[in-house]
């Protein structure tokens, strides 16, 4: 069993079994699936967002397996990214509490607590009209410099986040928002992996499913080419874009390829009677 808390789930818990007290906590559900529950919850007039995992079962586990995808097993995933990116100077979400026990990862319980990061606005929810109303020039540049250099910086710190859509890049509006001062945040890690590097693959993953959540929102070429110098500055170094753009031109041109057909994947699964 492992078990770390900080205030004020410390003081809140003490005596008491955790992995009881984490599944009374009441608040709004955001998502209640098989096997995961997540909510936001208040303690003395503070917001924390908290996620239980309670094992799915082998036969999810195999399922998941057999269509090629990851699953997720448990807290320790998001836990171990928020450390690593902490560590790496990437601004994330704040653990306060975690705690993980069994053995069997069909039926392992875990959780984990982080506190709410407010008043904060998504970066989609931000650009959903910037194609129609471009925001003003010098604030757009800023926002696509922060979030190269941070995906940068989280896959040089051998992270990679599989769900990096642009919805997970939180804006902190607690002040004006302006392109010389602004804070972003990433969240929804618990997909995320943490290795000593990140592989190719996964690091292209990335980089794709960042570039199908801003198809649509207005960026020009010269947006898309600023993205990458700043990306790979974060990654690599600093580097000349002609440098760049010849030794990726392989990842660019499959960039283009995969974000296609995740937007015909979408268009299949939104279209007008899909699933039905």
């Amino acid at each position: 069993m492992k078990l770390v808390l900080a205030e004020p789930f410390k003081s809140l818990w003490a005596g008491k079994d955790p992995f009881v007290a984490v599944e009374a906590l009441q608040g709004q559900v955001y998502r209640e699936l098989e096997g995961r529950r997540t909510l936001r919850t208040e303690v003395a007039g503070r917001g924390y967002f908290v996620k239980i995992h309670r094992g799915i079962g082998w036969g999810e586990i195999a399922k998941n397996l057999l269509s090629a995808k990851l699953p997720v097993l448990g807290a320790r995933q998001e836990w171990q990214a928020i450390e690593r990116l902490t560590t790496a100077g990437v601004a994330t979400m704040t653990a306060v509490a975690y705690g993980e026990r069994g053995s069997n990862p069909a039926a392992q319980h875990s959780f984990i607590v982080t506190e709410e990061l407010a008043p904060t606005t998504d970066l989609e929810q931000l650009s959903l009209n910037w194609a129609n109303e471009p925001p003003e020039p010098r604030l757009k540049w800023a926002l696509i410099d922060k979030v190269a250099s941070m995906l940068g910086s989280m896959h040089r710190a051998g992270v990679n986040h599989r769900d990096c859509y642009i919805c997970h890049f939180l804006l902190h509006t607690d002040k004006p928002v302006t392109a010389d001062d602004l804070r972003l945040s990433v969240i929804d890690l618990h997909r995320a992996q943490v290795r000593s590097a990140t592989p190719l693959r996964w690091r292209n993953k990335d980089l794709a499913a960042l570039y199908f959540s801003v198809l649509n929102i207005g960026l020009t070429r010269r947006d898309r080419l600023r993205f990458l110098r700043g990306y790979f500055a974060a990654l690599k170094g600093q580097q000349p874009l002609r440098q760049i753009l010849g030794e990726e031109a392989q990842l660019l041109a499959w960039l283009e390829r995969k974000a296609q057909r995740l937007l015909e994947r979408y268009a299949r699964k939104y279209a007008p009677g899909a699933g039905q």
